[in-house]
Formats: structure tokens, sequence, C-alpha cells
């Protein structure tokens, strides 16, 4: 089973613009996730796809800095994106990853790659609520082909595996079950403004280490409820 890892990035995000280049201690976030994308066992490729507009030249240009693979396409049809770059592997599963999760978990990463290895299906559905900003989307190289012919609407392209889960019929998933130490859906632990930033910060600092198990992550906040709660008001912006 040929499973890569595609990290979607660019710098031109609305509420915090340029976002996944912040500094997290002596690094940034970009490198946190993937050097944790790295870490999945089973995905052979890593690779981050940004789109073709001037200002993501940064984003290329990190990447060859960092020796990781680097691939651009549209900006806004997110999906064309993701397939113009798995042809090029062809791979049988794509990992979905956003680049504005630097504590995405790795460990639960590599169990869902492990499973749909010994029960192949189309998807992956996570059973069990998470943080914001630690799952990963498994999804058949085929059954992205289907959603890319299948999805015209613009929720279709901007958010990749959308229809997926709108049209859950069409497809064959398997579930697997998040455990109990991570269910945790209060928590957001995702970049998307100041105050996220300023948990992710203050998260990065204590830790300073950016393969921390995102268990310890979760458990530093149980522990610490005036940090998790400096983004608890924030609200996920809807797909429309």
């Amino acid at each position: 089973m040929k499973t890569i890892a595609i990290i979607q990035a660019r710098m031109g995000s609305t509420r915090l613009p340029e976002k996944i280049l912040k500094p997290l201690g002596h690094l940034d976030v970009l490198t946190y996730v993937t050097c944790r994308c790295k870490q999945i066992v089973g995905v052979e490729q890593v690779i981050v796809a940004t789109s073709t507009l001037p200002q993501d030249d940064v984003i290329e240009e990190w990447c060859d800095e960092h020796n990781v693979t680097c691939f651009r396409g549209s900006e806004d049809d997110v999906l064309s994106r993701y397939v113009e770059c798995a042809k090029q592997y062809e791979p049988d599963y794509v990992m979905r990853v956003t680049s504005d999760c630097p504590f995405v978990d790795y460990e639960m990463a590599s169990e869902i790659v492990t499973l749909l290895g010994n029960n192949p299906k189309d998807i992956v559905l996570l059973e069990g609520k998470l943080p914001r900003g630690l799952a990963v989307e498994l999804i058949s190289y085929a059954s992205l082909l289907k959603i890319d012919e299948a999805g015209h609407e613009s929720r279709h392209r901007e958010h990749v595996t959308y229809y997926a889960y709108e049209f859950a019929e069409q497809f064959n998933g398997i579930t697997y079950k998040v455990p109990n130490n991570r269910r945790a859906p209060a928590f957001r632990i995702t970049l998307d403004t100041d105050d996220d930033y300023s948990l992710i910060q203050a998260v990065a600092e204590h830790f300073n280490d950016p393969l921390i198990s995102s268990v310890e992550v979760i458990n530093y906040l149980r522990s610490n409820p005036q940090l998790a709660n400096l983004n608890a008001h924030i609200e996920q912006k809807p797909v429309n």
C-alpha cells in the first residue's frame, strides 16, 4: 500500500496572514507540521502543496531550504491541487493535512494508516471528537479522483474530501475509534487567529520539542485551563 501525505499550505490566510511561517520557538509552524508528518509510519512521501500565486513563492523557497518536496497548483481549487499533486506519485492512498496544525497527531495517523492497510476501504471515518487541529484525513486515490469528477460545488473544491462526507453512501468507509485520551473537542490546537497563536506559542515554548506527543499537549491544556481558554471563544469558519 503506497501512501503519501499532502500538506496544503498558503500564505494568504484572511484572519492571520503568513501564519504557517510564524515562529514557534527556534523553528516555525510549517517545520512542526512537516517534521510530524515525516514520523507517520507507512507514509512514503510528504509533499507541501501550495498555490502558483507569487505570494506563495516563499513557501517553495522554504521547501527548497528544508529539503521538502513542493508542488504548486490552484489556490482556490484545492481539490484539483491535491489531484494534480497525487498524480505524480500514483499512490493507493492520500493523506490530507493542513499546514495550520503544528501538533497534528502523527501517532494516531500511523494507527489510521495501519488500519486501512489491514482493511482496504475508500476512506477512514473517525468515531469520537478530537481537539481541532490534531486530525488527518486518509482517502483512497481512486476516491479522490471520483470526488474530483463529481464534486462541482465550491465547498467540494475548497475542502477536498467534503464530498465524501456529504455523500457518504457513495463510499465504503472504515471507522477508527479515537482513543479516550484524545477526546477533548473543547480544545483548539490549530492556528487561525492571534489568540490561537498565543496558545500554540505557549505550548511550543513549554515542551520545546516539535515531536511531542499530541496526548501530552492535550494533558498540558487540561492541567492549564487558563491557557486553554485563550482561544476557546474562536468559532470555526463555516463551510459554504
